[in-house]
């Protein structure tokens, strides 16, 4: 099955959350960026980089693996110059379909090695560890799984909560499979809904789930929780963080260089610029999410990126999309 197909397979079972392609335009020649990233989110970096680096900048907004679908349907017609995904196994379909061109390396090196391409096409520009959140009105620390393996306990039955439709949900399952294998995920995966996990459409509704006492775990990413925090200093849930188990991954948001483009300098300017010092400030204060420049703080009251007990994992392995889709297909829950 070749790229275009299983990133349209994948495209069926994700939520459109954006409700279609949006395009926001600057006038004169343009540097032209496809972002899987939410306007709210990264708009205000993009922004400042057109008036810092002096570069029209023009973006069209949408869903990661739909901007990934159109991307190659494109080919060698399409006007992107740079595509920024929300996780590593999109800018791996891209580069396994050899629509991606090498970044520099002075550039590229300083990205940790783990948070990037083995072999330059593309590069992390800020992290997301996944972690079990929990209520912690109703679980004592003692309490807490030691792996995603124990979440199949019938002391937790019905008490779960998953969005097997979600982008990073679905990026966990690629790394499981890429570290335990099909078979064992999909035991898991059926243990797991036979146990009355609840199903949620994103991670944002596990955690007011959670809040509400709903459910007592969720499986979600590290950022979503400070914003419910900001919000309410009371919310009553607490991440949780498996030492050297795959719920507690590292993934990235990244961007690649197409092919297609005409303008590698200023695309290269551009990256440069998500990897100053201000640019990596921004995403730990504003998003929460962990910046990936070396001696750039932690988000607030989260501990640093090189504290989590990770599983080591090639982030490059996660391309293969369509594989998790049809596990989790044959699994009943898409």
């Amino acid at each position: 099955m070749n790229y275009r197909k299983k990133l349209a397979i994948a495209a069926v079972a994700i939520l459109l959350s954006l409700g279609g392609i949006r395009v926001v335009t600057a006038q004169g020649k343009t540097l032209i960026i496809y972002s899987g990233r939410n306007e709210n989110l990264i708009g205000p970096v993009i922004d400042k980089a057109r008036q810092e680096l002096g570069l029209d900048i023009e973006v069209r907004y949408g869903d990661t693996a739909e901007l990934a679908i159109a991307l190659l349907e494109e080919g060698r017609n399409s006007r992107a110059d740079l595509f920024f995904a929300q996780d590593a196994g999109a800018l791996g379909a891209m580069a396994q379909a050899r629509r991606t061109m090498p970044i520099s390396q002075p550039l590229i090196n300083r990205v940790d090695s783990r948070f990037r391409s083995r072999n330059g096409q593309w590069v992390g520009i800020s992290g997301r560890a996944r972690v079990v959140d929990y209520n912690t009105q109703l679980v004592q620390r003692a309490e807490l799984p030691k792996n995603v393996w124990e979440l199949t306990d019938p002391k937790w039955r019905g008490k779960v909560g998953w969005a097997p439709t979600n982008g990073s949900f679905q990026s966990f399952i690629t790394a499981m499979r890429a570290t335990a294998g099909d078979d064992r995920t999909l035991e898991w995966l059926r243990a797991m809904k036979d146990n009355g996990t609840v199903v949620y459409p994103n991670n944002s509704t596990i955690l007011e789930a959670l809040g509400r006492g709903e459910v007592h775990l969720g499986l979600v990413n590290n950022y979503y929780l400070s914003r419910f925090i900001k919000e309410n200093p009371n919310f009553p849930v607490a991440h949780h963080y498996m030492a050297g188990d795959i719920g507690s991954m590292i993934n990235v948001a990244g961007v690649a260089i197409m092919d297609t483009t005409d303008q590698k300098g200023d695309a290269e300017k551009f990256i440069d610029y998500l990897l100053t010092p201000e640019s990596q400030q921004y995403f730990a204060q504003q998003t929460s999410e962990y910046p990936l420049l070396s001696g750039v703080e932690a988000p607030a009251k989260q501990i640093p990126i090189s504290q989590i007990n990770s599983p080591n994992i090639d982030l490059s392995n996660l391309a293969d999309l369509a594989g998790t889709i049809s596990l989790l297909e044959e699994a009943g829950l898409l």
